[in-house]
C-alpha cells in the first residue's frame, strides 16, 4: 500500500493506494464513528458495496443508499433524496459519509456531506480511474442544465482510500475516461510523465502495478497544485485543460452521452490547437490525437453549433464577465490562461470541429 499525504486549509487528509483495500475501510479511517452513510451507484452496488460494509464492526450504525449509475444522477432531485435519507437514518453532525463509486458519486456525495447539517465528515472510496482526479482537492458538486458542476463547493474529505482492485471491473470507456485525465497530468507536468503515458496501450489488460504507478504520478501532480491553490484562484485552474470545450459538449450533448474523459480528450486537442495558434511553438497535438486514436477514444460528433458551444463555454467556472478564460500549453508543463474575444474563439472552434469531422 502507497500513502500520500494532502494538506487543506481545513485539514490534512490521507490517500491510501493498494489492493484489497475496500476490506480494510474501517481500520484505514483513523477515527471512531457510530453511524455512517454509504453512498454509492446502481453498478457498483453489487460489486463493491458488501467488502465495504463487512469491513465495519457489528456496533457501528451502516446504512446506505443507491442511485442510477451514470453522470445523469448528479442532480438536484438525487441530492434532494440523499438528503432525506441522511435525515431518516439518523446521520448528526458527527456522523460520516463514504462515497463508494466513481466521480460521480463522489461529486454528489460530497456535496451532500458538504451541505448536510451545514457540513459533516466524508470519506472519497474511488472506484474508477477517472476518480484519482476527482475525489482529490476537495471539489464536491451537482450538475445544472445550463452547466456542470455549477452549484458545488470545497470541501476536502477526510480521507481518500483507493482500492486499484476495483478498477478491474471497468468498462473500455471508463478506463478511456479515466487516462483522459492521467495523460492531461502528464500534459501540465512534465515530459518524461506525458511520454511514459502516451507509450501505454490502455487497450490490453492493465497490471495493478502500473494502474497504481500512474494513479500515484496523477494525484501527486493534483496534489502539488491543489496545496498551492485551494480555491482556484490561479494554478489550480490548470488541472482544467480540455475541460473549457469538455464540459460545453457534455451539456451540450446531454449529461452520459459521452464520458467526461472522452470529452475532456477532445477539448485537450483543441486547447493544443489553440495554445500552437496563439504561441506559435509546436505542441505534441499529433502525438496526442494519434495516442487517443490508437486508444479508441471517439472522435466523431454530430453537427453543433458553434455558437451555442460558445454559450456554454462563456457559463464555464472559469470565465469572467461572460468571457472565455482558456488552460493553454506554451510546452509540456508549462501552463497557461488566456482570455479569449468570441470572434476569435468561434474562429478555432469552427476549424477545429470541421478537422475533427474528417477524422
Amino acid at each position: 500500500m502507497e500513502q500520500l499525504t494532502i494538506k487543506s486549509s481545513t485539514n490534512k487528509y490521507p490517500i491510501f493506494v493498494g489492493t484489497k483495500l475496500r476490506f480494510k475501510t474501517q481500520a484505514l479511517i483513523g477515527k471512531e464513528y457510530n453511524n455512517i452513510m454509504i453512498i454509492t451507484d446502481s453498478s457498483v452496488e453489487s460489486l463493491y458495496l458488501q467488502d465495504v460494509v463487512n469491513s465495519f464492526s457489528e456496533d457501528i450504525k451502516i446504512s446506505y443508499a443507491v442511485v442510477a449509475a451514470g453522470e445523469s444522477s448528479k442532480d438536484i432531485s438525487n441530492y434532494y433524496d440523499l438528503m432525506t435519507a441522511a435525515i431518516k437514518n439518523g446521520l448528526d453532525r458527527h456522523s460520516l459519509i463514504i462515497a463508494l463509486g466513481g466521480g460521480m458519486v463522489g461529486d454528489l456525495a460530497g456535496f451532500v456531506a458538504a451541505t448536510y447539517m451545514r457540513g459533516i465528515d466524508f470519506i472519497q472510496m474511488p472506484t474508477t480511474i477517472l476518480a484519482h482526479d476527482s475525489s482529490v482537492g476537495g471539489k464536491v458538486a451537482i450538475n445544472h442544465p445550463e452547466g456542470k458542476n455549477l452549484i458545488g463547493n470545497f470541501y476536502p474529505p477526510q480521507a481518500v482510500i483507493y482500492d486499484v482492485e476495483t478498477l478491474h471491473s471497468l468498462s473500455d470507456k471508463e478506463i478511456r475516461s479515466g487516462y483522459a485525465e492521467v495523460i492531461k497530468h502528464g500534459l501540465i507536468s512534465d515530459q518524461l510523465f506525458f511520454d511514459q503515458v502516451r507509450s501505454f496501450d490502455i487497450t490490453t489488460k492493465i497490471k495493478d502495478e502500473d494502474l497504481t504507478e500512474h494513479i500515484l504520478k496523477g494525484i501527486a501532480v493534483k496534489a502539488k497544485i491543489v496545496e498551492l491553490d485551494e480555491k482556484e484562484s490561479n494554478q489550480r485552474k490548470y488541472l482544467n485543460l480540455g475541460h473549457t470545450l469538455g464540459h460545453a459538449l457534455e451539456s451540450e450533448l446531454g449529461y452520459g452521452q459521452i464520458t467526461h474523459g472522452e470529452a475532456v480528450a477532445i477539448g485537450m486537442l483543441f486547447a493544443l490547437q489553440v495554445s500552437e495558434n496563439i504561441y506559435n511553438s509546436p505542441l505534441p497535438y499529433k502525438e496526442l490525437y494519434e495516442w487517443l486514436d490508437r486508444n479508441k477514444y471517439p472522435f466523431q460528433l454530430p453537427s453543433l453549433s458553434v455558437e451555442t458551444l460558445l454559450g456554454r463555454m462563456k457559463k464555464d467556472k472559469k470565465s469572467r464577465d461572460l468571457t472565455v478564460q482558456m488552460v493553454l500549453l506554451k510546452g509540456v508543463g508549462q501552463p497557461t490562461i488566456e482570455t479569449l474575444d468570441d470572434e476569435l474563439l468561434s474562429k478555432y472552434l469552427d476549424d477545429f470541429l470541421r478537422e475533427l469531422g474528417k477524422s
